[in-house]
This record gives structure tokens, C-alpha cells and sequence, in this order.
């Protein structure tokens, strides 16, 4: 389940969605509407006004799905008409994280229960370069929010360098110091570019604003003793069949559309 998840990027999981009863309200050039089956509207008005329509996206002009997208219909969209009645799931997809943003207060929506997490993922074969930065996606991937109300379980198959948290210092094999931000986002405190990983075995010199502990200095040593920054890689390539997201990104918009009017909303896409 979501709770169960500490999200971070790079995380490879496998994600999937009981397939539940909706009902197909139309087409667009590029979406297949339906009655969403678990949110709610805000009754606030705050944001907007929701009328409780999601769009699925399809490749432009066709009732194929668009890759981004992780959420199917059964029957398919090519065999579905306006009025009929569907099941909408996620059936199991391996995907990597891209970004996690957290919002305290939650996140402000037009649909109940507003987010407090926001996680963008790719699906298994895409990568963020495949993803252009001026779509819809903002080059992330998809976007879900886990604990609003859609029964998303996640099963964590893949973390690299599980043993750190984000912030940790460490010292690698010929001294060198470094902070690691994630395991695409190594910074050298010498300012030097090349190489632009540590090299194994690792040294946790500080623990991200806490002191570090005998067992955690010890359980970093263990897990880097033997292999490399690249047979992480390899091995994370090797389920997720894509290139990894580079560190930097530009913010996350504001959770709020710019209408007051009724609208469909389109998982993945500006709130």
C-alpha cells in the first residue's frame, strides 16, 4: 500500500489498481473521458469547480493509449462508446520515480482528498528525454498521489543505495568527499566534475541532520563494500529499460487551475 512506501527518486516499483466500475462519457482528439469512480468534488469551490469527469490520454487522433499514462480501461477504447459501461485499473506496470513533492498544508485540488504527496513516474521503456520538458508532463512522467483515496499498491523492487538518505556525507575509496542527494545526484565538496559518482567502498562521514550511529556507518561500509556506482546503474537499467532523470527540474506548478468553470481533469496534467 502507499503507506508503506517512502518514496524517493530512482525507486523502481511495480504499481497496480483493483479495476473498478466507470462509466465512458466521451471522446476527445486526445483523451477518453469517464465518470471517475473514487474521488470527490470539493464542495469549497476554492480552485474550481469539478464535475467529476477524468481524461484518460490516447495518442492524439486514435484510440491508442499514450504511453505516459498507466491507468487501461477493459474493454479497450477502441471498444467503447459514449454511455458505456467499463472497468478502469492499473494493471501491474514497472516504473521508476522521477520526482516526489510533499505539501503541508495538502496540496489545494478540485477533488477530495486533497494530496499531501505527489509522485511522478515513468513507465518501464520510457525515459525523461523520451518525456519532452514542454508537454504536459513537464518531462516527469505521470503523476499520482498516493493516499487520495485511489487503491494504488506499490511493491519497492529496486532502490539504489538504499543504505543512504538524502543529505548524507560520505568519503569514497581515494578520499574524496561527497553529499549524496540521490543516486543520480552525487556532489563533490572538491568541485571537481570528473568522475561524477564516488568510488566504492564508502565511508558515512554525516548522517542528513542527525548524527550518524556506529550501525549506520557500519550498514553503509557493508552494502558498498564490493561492486561500483555503474553496477548500480546496470542493475537499475536493467529493470527499468530507460536513463536515468537528471537531478535538476524545474519547481512543481501550483496545485490550482485557472478556471473557476467545470472541467475535466486529466491525471498527470496541471491541476
Amino acid at each position: 500500500m502507499a503507506g508503506d512506501v517512502d518514496f524517493r527518486v530512482g525507486d523502481v516499483l511495480s504499481v497496480t489498481c483493483p479495476f473498478t466500475g466507470a462509466r465512458v462519457t466521451g471522446f476527445g482528439p486526445d483523451h477518453l473521458a469517464l465518470e471517475w469512480p473514487w474521488w470527490q468534488p470539493d464542495p469549497s469551490g476554492e480552485v474550481g469547480h469539478w464535475n467529476g469527469i477524468v481524461a484518460l490520454g490516447l495518442v492524439f487522433g486514435t484510440h491508442v493509449w499514450e504511453e505516459t499514462g498507466l491507468f487501461r480501461t477493459d474493454p479497450a477504447p477502441e471498444h467503447l462508446e459514449p454511455g458505456d459501461v467499463c472497468r478502469v485499473g492499473v494493471p501491474p506496470t514497472v516504473v521508476h520515480v522521477t520526482a516526489v513533492d510533499r505539501f503541508d498544508p495538502p496540496l489545494k485540488t478540485v477533488w477530495l482528498p486533497h494530496p499531501r504527496l505527489v509522485v511522478s513516474v515513468l513507465p518501464r521503456g520510457l525515459s525523461h528525454r523520451e518525456v519532452p520538458v514542454a508537454s504536459h508532463d513537464d518531462g516527469t512522467g505521470y503523476e499520482i498521489y498516493p493516499g487520495d483515496g485511489i487503491p494504488f499498491t506499490f511493491d519497492l523492487l529496486f532502490r539504489p543505495y538504499a543504505s543512504l538518505q538524502p543529505g548524507d556525507e560520505v568519503a569514497d575509496a581515494v578520499g574524496r568527499a561527497w553529499r549524496f542527494d540521490g543516486p543520480w545526484a552525487w556532489y563533490a565538496f572538491d568541485g571537481e566534475a570528473d568522475p561524477a559518482a564516488p568510488q566504492w567502498p564508502l565511508s558515512l562521514l554525516a548522517r542528513a541532520g542527525v548524527p550518524r550511529t556506529p550501525e549506520a556507518v557500519a550498514t553503509v561500509a557493508r552494502s558498498t563494500e564490493t561492486g561500483s556506482h555503474r553496477n548500480v546503474l546496470l542493475r537499475w537499467t536493467e529493470l527499468t529499460d530507460a536513463a536515468p532523470t537528471p537531478p535538476a527540474r524545474s519547481s512543481l506548478p501550483p496545485g490550482s487551475p485557472g478556471t473557476t468553470g467545470d472541467y475535466e481533469w486529466s491525471p498527470g496534467r496541471a491541476r
